[in-house]
């Protein structure tokens, strides 16, 4: 399937619509200007060493050149097959907090970096698994559906940031919910949920969601990243503060993620050694019961057609600087009318 590696950046295309605009108003130009100048006959005579068409052409090639940088910007690629061993796996979905609690330095750098660096270093150890990634703050996004592609996982869980959740709030409920039902729903095992938070929950579905799991056959694992005694939360480069003006402290709350995890028999952690958690949540999903996956644990390979449009581009801008508007050969008039050309001559030629 054809698709784009980097699908935003198509909107540089949107130049194109600007750059038209100014082409138009520039055809229009000359053309006004050959009408204010006099006879048409005369205007014809003195113009008669330019090519307009030409003019058109340098400009064409120039879109094209545009077109095909941004499509070799937005990595237009298409997908051939996938590398790996055959074998067993269950589903596993990612929960990530994203909200601007987890910008709370209590833990260095901060929690949610401590969260993606923990999630980075787990993805290798499941990677025989089909793997998803589910954002949340007030709302829930489904950043990633379950795959093979244990490279993909790790670039979702590096650009994750507060700026991918519009809705800013915390609400685990959502979260659990929008993972569960991304995950394969026919039968009533093979599939585990990882959250990770600071288990500030400003929602009160939370709990009810977790039995949702719990009759879906969803395994929850909780890790909690931050402190009991928690930190301020940083927003807009200042610590964020309550309506009587006192700052909000932003805390820890791993009896809630203890408890969400037992009602699916799964199990708390505390980030602390990330290595070790690492280790023992790796060694529960690995040792759960799986079931037939297809070219699990390994990479997708693509054909890339981004050399293929910066070619064309180098090209066509190689041709577009070689074009002249006008004719090598001057302008022979009649010797007996030949005259030093005039300013309104020279007007007429750029025209």
């Amino acid at each position: 399937m054809v698709q784009f590696g980097n699908q935003q950046y198509l909107w540089a295309l949107c130049v194109l619509v600007p750059l038209t605009v100014a082409y138009i108003a520039a055809i229009r130009h000359k053309r006004h200007t050959r009408k204010m100048l006099g006879n048409a006959a005369l205007v014809q005579q003195l113009t008669n060493n330019y090519i307009p068409k030409r003019y058109g052409l340098k400009i064409m090639l120039l879109f094209i050149t545009i077109t095909c940088l941004v499509l070799a910007w937005a990595n237009l690629r298409k997908s051939q097959n996938e590398k790996g061993s055959k074998g067993n796996g269950i589903d596993v979905m990612l929960v990530l907090d994203v909200s601007k609690s987890m910008l709370s330095q209590d833990v260095p750098p901060n929690r949610l970096e401590k969260a993606k660096t923990f999630l980075n270093q787990l993805t290798p150890e499941i990677e025989h698994n089909r793997i998803g990634l589910v954002v949340y703050a007030g709302e829930a996004y489904l950043q990633m559906p379950l795959t093979p592609d244990a490279v993909a996982t790790n670039l979702f869980i590096d650009n994750a940031s507060p700026d991918l959740a519009p809705v800013q709030g915390t609400n685990i409920g959502a979260a659990l919910r929008l993972a569960d039902g991304s995950l394969d729903d026919k039968e009533k095992k093979y599939k585990a949920i990882v959250l990770v938070t600071d288990g500030e929950d400003l929602d009160a579905g939370a709990k009810s969601a977790a039995e949702s799991l719990a009759e879906n056959g969803t395994i929850l694992y909780t890790v909690g990243v931050g402190t009991e005694g928690g930190a301020p939360i940083m927003e807009n480069s200042a610590y964020k503060k309550d309506a009587n003006g006192k700052t909000v402290i932003s805390k820890l709350d791993a009896p809630l993620l203890q408890e969400l995890a037992g009602i699916t028999g799964g199990k708390y952690y505390f980030l602390d050694n990330s290595s070790h958690v690492v280790n023992d949540i790796a060694t529960q999903l690995n040792n759960m019961q799986t079931k037939p996956l297809n070219n699990n644990g390994g990479y997708m390979q693509y054909a890339l057609y981004y050399p293929i449009f910066l070619s064309i581009a180098v090209v066509l801008l190689l041709l577009e600087i070689f074009i002249a508007e006008k004719k090598r050969n001057k302008v022979v008039m009649n010797p007996k009318k030949q005259q030093k050309p005039t300013k309104k001559a020279n007007q007429l030629a750029n025209a």
